[in-house]
């Protein structure tokens, strides 16, 4: 389905719920915020006969109703961290990043930095929102986390997170397996992997052990043994921790991990919608024109499909390219057995430290369609100017096409 944005603002509807006194969570409208006054964000400061008062908007009020209120009546000290920490924040810029306070005798804030704590304020609200529906929407145990201390940008308007393929009309991405293998203890003779003629992709501490090239084959809804299977792990989900967070050197948004990750672990799938070769072609020259595209080709057998990110995925939508990366793209075969609809798998290369940002390469075998913010949507195989490649790595081959 296409979405529709709500044209009226934020504060348009929350006028309108208190007109109508409806609630509605996601604008901020409780039944608490319906009956009570709460601190919502701190807007401006000024000091009149020596007390000083902050600008405050109510939590589920529009900004037309906006008062100031003495310090000592405002009970929010993290609030007024925030405000003082983006206030400094904003100073700081000017000079190179050094602090800067303000006088003594300054009583009033400039326009301009009132306006900067606002934009913050209103951007830390609306990542916070974020967060919350991401996590709502996973279908996984760990954590996603936002975060922005780089610029004002906030969620992406056009992305709808989704945690398998959303296939377009007429594909089918569900074959209608009906068997599984009949194992008391994966894997035995007859499981999976091998009757597919490929070994078991997994060791016994459910890391993995075939070469990059090389098939996964996981037990389906069908076959016989639990969840505990070894042989059950792309089809769980994540088991890390990730932040979705803003590069500070023009590659758009990326993805850290939040945790420590062993070599040949597996880290995520890469989902987006289904399409045919045939529309990738056309929406790969609309989004050329628009500067982004998210176009993945399901090659492992041939070129009749591909994966569109661009709208609808993942936490995988957001990773960086590398020349040198920590993730290897792997082909997984789960309840589908057809070889032209793989589900995409990111391993690590290599042991990943918390908090290091996760890479793969977009022009290994799989990817060499996929563009992402730090390619600046230029589709590789498809554009004339070459796009310059800021991964930073030693080894980096200085354009991504």
């Amino acid at each position: 389905a296409w979405y529709v944005p709500c044209l009226a603002s934020l504060e348009t509807l929350q006028e309108l719920c208190r007109k109508e006194n409806l609630t509605c969570k996601s604008i901020g409208i409780t039944n608490r915020s319906l009956k009570s006054y709460e601190v919502e964000y701190l807007c401006d400061y000024k000091v009149e006969e020596g007390k000083a008062y902050y600008l405050v908007k109510w939590k589920g009020w529009p900004e037309s109703s906006n008062t100031w209120e003495p310090r000592k009546h405002l009970n929010c000290p993290l609030l007024i961290q925030n405000f003082l920490r983006d206030k400094t924040e904003y100073l700081s810029r000017g000079r190179g990043g050094k602090a800067m306070k303000l006088r003594n005798h300054v009583k009033t804030l400039k326009p301009a930095i009132a306006d900067y704590i606002v934009k913050k304020a209103k951007q830390r609200i609306a990542l916070q929102r974020w967060k919350e529906e991401l996590n709502r929407k996973k279908n996984h145990k760990a954590m996603i986390l936002v975060e922005n201390t780089v610029d004002l940008e906030g969620p992406p308007l056009d992305f709808y997170y989704i945690n398998e393929y959303k296939p377009a009309p007429g594909i089918n991405v569900l074959n209608g397996i009906t068997t599984g293998c009949e194992c008391a203890d994966c894997p035995a003779e007859k499981c999976c992997p091998k009757e597919a003629g490929f070994i078991l992709a997994y060791n016994k501490h459910k890391k993995l052990k075939i070469q990059p090239g090389l098939p996964i084959y996981e037990c389906n809804s069908y076959c016989r043994c639990g969840p505990d299977c070894p042989n059950r792990i792309v089809q769980k989900g994540t088991p890390y921790s990730l932040c979705i967070f803003r590069t500070n050197n023009g590659r758009g948004w990326g993805v850290k991990t939040l945790q420590k990750i062993k070599t040949n672990s597996f880290v995520m799938e890469y989902v987006g919608e289904v399409i045919t070769s045939e529309e990738a072609e056309r929406r790969g020259q609309f989004y050329d024109n628009q500067g982004n595209t998210y176009l993945f080709d399901l090659d492992y057998d041939s070129d009749e499909f591909t994966v569109d990110a661009a709208r609808y995925g993942n936490v995988s939508h957001f990773v960086n390219h590398s020349c040198d990366p920590n993730l290897q793209v792997f082909n997984v075969f789960i309840d589908n057995l057809d070889l032209r609809l793989p589900r995409i798998a990111l391993f690590s290369t290599r042991t990943i430290k918390a908090g290091e940002e996760l890479t793969f390469d977009y022009q290994m075998k799989g990817s060499l369609d996929l563009t992402s913010d730090s390619a600046e949507g230029l589709t590789p195989s498809k554009k004339s100017i070459r796009t310059v490649c800021k991964c930073g790595a030693m080894c980096c081959r200085g354009y991504l096409n």
